[in-house]
């Protein structure tokens, strides 16, 4: 057990020895004082540490997180077999050993039933308070630990995010440089014009790149600009054929996906004029297609593979659909997804984060409410069972308060942890979800 438990330990011990001696003891001595400080030392430490220890084992073995019904199970299986024997050990070593006032046969003929019972009954509400108070921890814990985690996804999420769309600039850059580096070569006046160009092009990456998605049909009015200076190089070598159905240009898709797939259909495949290298780009389902037919070039040196990972894993934090590929002796073709909207799962909102605080704090009220009516209760009752039975020990009242207020416990309980306004919440916001996934799903 924890240093700090074994001070609690020691004060419950103090307080309960001097309550007992002050209130109960008739005779006002220093061997009643010692043995009443012996005799609530042996209740708290034997009953508290037994069941701390045990806590501790099925934390260990079967943890609430993991399993929260069956730890639940043997949780009450457990305590009540636990405190049972330990009951019956402290007032065997109470009644037979210090105080004397029986014999083993007589504790174990019946004479005690009525304050083993009774005992058991005290211990079984401190062992409830004590195992509830360690399933707060946990829960706590495990919150907390989700939480964490979900700082940490979204941070490494929009990182990775903020890194692949710098990937982009250099990348264009570079392969618009090689191309202007060969038409500077071949057609001097070409090169020029394609100077010109390429600095309105630029303009677009500049504005895209830092998008998380764009509509169709801009991605395809630069498609369409970007095949014109591809054209100025290749003239009749190489030709372009968009068939986009005109309802999916309000859809969205990855900024800059087309000018990449299109620069690695020229990278990865020769063209000439008697073989010229035929680019389609059209819809197919609720992907956009970009197909070209296949007459690879060898490569001079390994690439870099810059271009088709970098929209794959851009998708991947975006939307649970895939980016699909096809490869055939013929062809190759890569389709995109479509979404019908702009999903945002790689940043957290300040607006979405003040909700969520607030509600975890509400969630906390709530349950700190609670236990503090369960210990109210588990205390209140507790001392209620003594009255009752230390002055009048035939007419047993106190099941009137411990059932009454019992029931308004276990109400408060069913509110707090399922059922209620809580569980209504519960439902709506799963049904929210489950509604969204749906419409992900058909994007």
């Amino acid at each position: 057990m924890k240093r700090k438990n074994l001070i609690v330990l020691l004060w419950v011990t103090i307080a309960t020895a001097l309550f007992f001696f002050l209130f109960f003891t008739k005779e006002k001595t220093i061997d009643n004082l010692m043995l009443s400080f012996l005799i609530s030392g042996l209740y708290s430490f034997v009953l508290g540490m037994g069941n701390g220890m045990l806590n501790d084992y099925l934390n260990k073995k079967v943890p609430w997180s993991e399993a929260t019904t069956k730890r639940a199970v043997i949780s009450v299986i457990s305590i009540l077999i636990a405190n049972i024997i330990l009951v019956y050990i402290c007032n065997y070593i109470n009644f037979v050993l210090f105080q004397k006032d029986a014999t083993s046969e007589e504790f174990f003929s019946g004479k005690y039933n009525f304050i083993n019972w009774f005992m058991v009954n005290i211990a079984l509400l401190i062992s409830a308070f004590l195992h509830a108070r360690g399933f707060m921890e946990e829960l706590k814990k495990t919150s907390k630990k989700e939480v964490v985690e979900q700082k940490l996804i979204a941070k490494s999420a929009n990182a990775q995010f903020e890194t692949l769309k710098n990937q982009l600039d250099p990348h264009f850059l570079f392969n618009s440089l090689n191309v202007l580096s060969a038409l500077i070569d071949e057609n001097p006046k070409q090169a020029q014009k394609f100077t010109a160009s390429m600095s309105k092009i630029y303009r677009y990456v500049l504005e895209q790149k830092d998008k998380e998605l764009v509509t169709v049909e801009d991605e395809i009015e630069f498609a369409k600009t970007y095949c014109e200076l591809l054209k100025t190089r290749f003239e009749d070598s190489v030709d372009f054929i968009f068939d986009v159905r005109k309802e999916d240009y309000r859809r969205y898709v990855v900024p800059l996906s087309l000018q990449l797939l299109l620069e690695n259909c020229i990278k990865h495949n020769f063209a000439t004029s008697s073989k010229p290298l035929i680019i389609k780009v059209f819809s197919e389902n609720d992907t956009l297609c970009i197909e070209n037919n296949l007459q690879v070039r060898e490569q001079i040196k390994e690439s870099a593979g810059i271009g088709l990972a970098n929209i794959v894993q851009r998708y991947s934090l975006l939307t649970k659909r895939n980016v699909f590929i096809e490869k055939s002796d013929d062809y190759f073709k890569v389709k995109l997804p479509v979404l019908s909207d702009k999903p945002n799962v790689v940043s957290i909102k300040p607006e979405d984060e003040d909700k969520a605080y607030k509600k975890a704090q509400k969630r906390v009220k709530e349950i700190k409410g609670f236990y503090a009516n369960l210990i109210s209760y588990c205390l209140v009752i507790s001392f209620l069972i003594f009255i009752n039975l230390y002055t009048q020990s035939r007419y047993h009242w106190f099941w009137w308060p411990l059932l009454g207020w019992g029931f308004g416990v276990a109400s408060h309980a069913f509110q707090v942890f399922g059922i209620g306004e809580s569980w209504q919440e519960k439902k709506i916001q799963e049904i929210m979800d489950k509604q969204k996934n749906k419409n992900n799903g058909n994007v």
